[in-house]
């Protein structure tokens, strides 16, 4: 198995695309912390993977918190060696009309967040050795979507971050990439694809003409976490069936 033995800590895996991670993880062979701030959708991660799954309470936008889940995710696999920090947040809306209070939030949690785990995580990928980062970044990060200034400006924020922490991380043995899906079923690729008004006009910019699937975001997380990816570093692998714009 490809990530036999190793311990991920994957944020948002309980629902979503960090679930689908997490199952390709799984069955990989790998021990999955599981972590967000509810513990929805979790049934289906244990039934998978049994005592190589534990759930844990956190907020990313609070580093102790944080601090708190790697800790308890050493303790009670004994390592870890793989980070995906996948949890995020969305507040789609007209700059105009936005609400600074929860435009700050969506920054906070996605790329405040990022900082957060990956921070966090260095001691115990240093010990445990071979340590790899994966952050989550978007197609939005890089492509204009008017009503989704927020979301956009932390996505692009997490490239730029995974560009330096893979710099100053490799000296440690820590790999550090970002994948950036594009219209996934799942999530807030889901609820995009529901709003009738909106989604046509993204509908017709996919090349391949429909939605990704979580699986397929996650084979590509699973090359990154593997000894296959192990000389990957600093890179930003999009994964979106070929977004035409």
């Amino acid at each position: 198995m490809l990530l036999d033995e190793r311990v991920a800590v994957i944020t948002g895996g309980g629902r979503g695309l960090g679930r689908g991670i997490a199952m390709a993880f799984l069955a990989e062979g790998a021990r999955v912390v599981a972590a967000s701030r509810h513990e929805d959708g979790m049934r289906e991660l244990r039934a998978a993977g049994g005592d190589r799954v534990l759930f844990h309470e956190v907020d990313v936008r609070d580093a102790k918190s944080v601090r708190d889940l790697m800790a308890a995710a050493a303790g009670h696999f004994g390592r870890v060696d793989t980070v995906v920090a996948n949890a995020g947040a969305s507040a789609p809306g007209p700059i105009t009309a936005a609400d600074p209070q929860e435009w700050a939030e969506v920054v906070h949690t996605n790329l405040v967040g990022t900082f957060h785990c990956v921070q966090a995580a260095v001691p115990h990928l240093e010990r445990a050795g071979d340590g790899r980062v994966i952050t989550l970044s978007s197609a939005l990060a890089t492509r204009i979507a008017p009503g989704s200034s927020a979301y956009s400006a932390s996505k692009a924020g997490i490239e730029m971050f995974t560009r330096m922490a893979a710099v100053e991380l490799a000296p440690k043995g820590i790999t550090v990439n970002c994948l950036a899906p594009g219209f996934v079923d799942a999530g807030m690729g889901r609820q995009l694809a529901a709003n009738d008004r909106v989604w046509p006009q993204y509908e017709r910019r996919l090349a391949m003409g429909r939605l990704g699937r979580p699986d397929e975001v996650a084979r590509a997380a699973v090359f990154l976490a593997g000894s296959d990816g192990s000389y990957v570093n600093g890179h930003v692998l999009e994964v979106n069936g070929g977004l035409n714009w």
